[in-house]
């Protein structure tokens, strides 16, 4: 008598899966180290942003500022002719001066903007997320250079309704939103580095105030270097604002800049503003 066939053997619960269900079974390994770093700036900046979106009214107050000094400081110097400015028309000279200082006034009070999420909780929101400090640091100062980004170009805007000539070739003012937005990084580090030191937003009121108006006079975005005396031409080699100046002047205007010098004491300067203020962030979350 022959032996039954064998019955065929059950497949076992321990096997392997099939691709699909296997998709189904594993988690997906989360993106960690520097692949992570784009998405969480990207995605912070465009918190910031939507800030912007919904409440325009500080684009239209601040670019008061600016028109001022180029109706009033700008056409009056312009008459009076007291500023070696190379054989260029005050106003022009004076234009990419403002521009920096309008974006400069933007950034630099930025730390009060993280002491107030600080003080509403929402910092430690965002601290107890897998986002790096860096990253957190990184998306709201580009935030920054955005919104500096657009004063910018209103200010452009009345400059050239004020006539004065400035060029307008895409690839010179690509250069001009990068010098905008590479400066607009470090001075708004610069603030929330401080913010991290003095913990409130009186005393970085009063540090801001104190700040604003030596970077502004002990750079070149008035007049040219070499009217300074010594000790405020050494102040002028030191400040990213002159780097930012210099740049502007020779993009816009096509007067004599150092471009590479420019972009690389900016870029190093916006570097070093994150690194300082990311290491700071925790102490005002204490």
């Amino acid at each position: 008598m022959s032996e039954a066939p064998a019955a065929p053997r059950t497949a076992s619960a321990d096997a392997t899966p099939q691709d699909g269900i296997a998709l189904l079974l594993t988690p997906p390994v989360p993106r960690a180290g520097w692949r992570v770093l784009p998405a969480r700036v990207i995605a912070m900046c465009a918190v910031e942003l939507q800030k912007l979106r919904h409440d325009r009214t500080e684009l239209y107050t601040r670019a008061v500022q600016p028109a001022l000094w180029l109706l009033i400081f700008g056409q009056t110097f312009t008459r009076i002719r007291a500023i070696p400015t190379g054989g260029v028309p005050y106003i022009d000279y004076l234009a990419p001066g403002i521009i920096a200082q309008s974006a400069m006034f933007i950034a630099i009070f930025y730390g009060i903007q993280i002491i107030w999420e600080r003080d509403a909780g929402i910092l430690n929101k965002l601290l107890v997320t897998p986002t790096p400090r860096s990253a957190l640091i990184t998306g709201k100062a580009f935030a920054a250079g955005v919104k500096s980004l657009v004063q910018a170009v209103v200010v452009i805007v009345i400059a050239a309704l004020l006539g004065v000539a400035l060029t307008w070739n895409p690839l010179k003012l690509l250069g001009v939103a990068l010098a905008v937005v590479l400066a607009s990084v470090f001075f708004s580090c610069l603030s929330m580095t401080v913010a991290g030191i003095v913990l409130s937003r009186d005393r970085l009121m009063g540090f801001g105030q104190a700040i604003t108006m030596p970077l502004f006079f002990g750079s070149n975005a008035l007049y040219p270097v070499s009217v300074m005396p010594g000790w405020l031409q050494a102040v002028s080699k030191v400040n990213p604002l002159s780097y930012q100046v210099d740049a502007l002047r020779g993009l816009l205007l096509g007067t004599p800049a150092h471009l590479a010098a420019d972009f690389g004491v900016l870029a190093v300067a916006a570097a070093a503003g994150i690194t300082a203020a990311s290491a700071l962030l925790g102490r005002l979350a204490r």
